[in-house]
C-alpha cells in the first residue's frame, strides 16, 4: 500500500463549486478520471453527515470515495461496492475525551451564552454538538469562555469555528479533542498504511486549518477566503512547514484554480506523476 496515493479533500467550496467564484468546466470530469485510477485512494473529509455526503456526491456527480470522514471528523466510513460501513475503531478512539458525558449534558454547560443557537437535530451526533452564532461574534473571546467551562468539567474537546458565507453565519462544532479532520486523516493513514509523502489534503475554510497547517502536504484552493489564506500562511511559517502548503494559483490545463481545479493543481504540484493520469 505504500505505493498508493491518498487524496483527502473537503467538499463544500473545495470540491463542490457552491461558492460565488466560477468553476472551470473540465475540473470535475478530470477528478472523475483521476478517481478511476487503481493507484489512487479517495477520501472526502467534511462537516456533512452521511445523508448530506451522499446527497452532495449525487447532486454534483462526484466519484464515490473509498472513505468518507464526516461530521467534522467524528465519523469515518469505509465504502466498498457502494456500501457505507461506519468504522467503530474510530469511535472507540475518540469517545473517552468526553468522559462518558452525552451531548445533552455538554449542552447544559453552555446555558446562558446568548450568542449560541443550537443547530438542527440532524446536524448533531453522539460526539458532535453544533451551534450557530452571528458571523461577527468575537471568536477568540467566545472560545475562551467555552474552554473555561469545558475545562472545569474535565472535558477534553476540540472547538471548531468557521463561517458559512452563503448564510452569513458562524458555525461552531464542539467535538472530542481527538475528533478533528486532521486526527481522522492521520488515523486513516496509520491504519491503512499510507505514507506522508503519498498523501495530499485539500481544503478551503477555517475548519480545514488544522489539517492545512499540520505538516501534511496540503492544498488551499484559490477560492479560499483571504483571512483563511493569511492565517494558514502564518501558521506554516511559524511551524516551518511552508513547503508543505500549496496555494492554488490557476494555470493547470488552463483551469482557474478554484474548487476541484485547485485540488488537482495541488496534487500535481506534490506528486508530479499524477499529471500524466489527467
Amino acid at each position: 500500500m505504500t505505493h498508493d496515493i491518498l487524496l483527502c479533500s473537503d467538499l463544500d467550496r473545495t470540491l463542490l463549486p457552491n461558492g460565488p467564484q466560477p468553476e472551470s468546466s473540465q475540473a470535475r470530469p478530470l477528478l472523475r478520471q483521476l478517481a478511476a485510477r487503481p493507484e489512487l485512494t479517495l477520501a472526502y473529509v467534511s462537516g456533512r453527515h452521511r445523508a448530506l455526503l451522499e446527497q452532495a456526491i449525487a447532486e454534483y456527480d462526484l466519484p464515490l470515495p473509498d472513505y468518507a470522514i464526516g461530521d467534522v471528523g467524528t465519523t469515518i466510513y469505509e465504502i466498498k461496492a457502494g456500501g457505507w460501513r461506519a468504522w467503530d475503531d474510530w469511535y472507540d478512539e475518540i469517545a473517552p475525551d468526553w468522559r462518558g458525558k452525552t451531548r445533552e449534558e455538554l449542552q447544559k454547560l453552555f446555558a446562558g451564552i446568548e450568542v449560541l443557537r443550537l443547530q438542527e437535530p440532524k446536524k448533531q451526533n453522539v460526539l458532535k454538538l453544533s451551534y450557530y452564532a452571528p458571523a461577527d461574534t468575537g471568536r477568540d473571546e467566545l472560545l475562551t469562555r467555552l474552554r473555561r467551562r469545558l475545562g472545569s468539567a474535565g472535558i477534553r474537546a476540540s472547538l471548531i469555528w468557521s463561517i458559512d458565507e452563503a448564510a452569513d453565519t458562524g458555525l461552531l462544532d464542539i467535538l472530542p479533542q481527538r475528533a478533528t479532520k486532521l486526527n481522522a486523516i492521520e488515523f486513516l493513514m496509520q491504519h491503512k498504511g499510507f505514507a506522508h509523502e503519498r498523501t495530499v489534503f485539500a481544503g478551503d475554510s477555517g475548519n480545514d486549518l488544522p489539517a492545512l497547517t499540520s505538516g501534511l502536504q496540503a492544498v488551499l484552493v484559490k477560492n479560499a477566503r483571504d483571512e483563511v489564506r493569511d492565517e494558514a500562511l502564518q501558521r506554516v511559517q511559524a511551524g516551518s512547514y511552508s513547503d508543505r502548503l500549496y496555494l492554488a494559483q490557476g494555470g493547470l490545463f488552463g483551469m482557474n484554480g478554484n474548487y476541484a481545479a485547485g485540488v488537482l493543481e495541488g496534487l500535481v504540484h506534490f506528486l508530479p506523476q499524477t499529471r500524466d493520469w489527467l
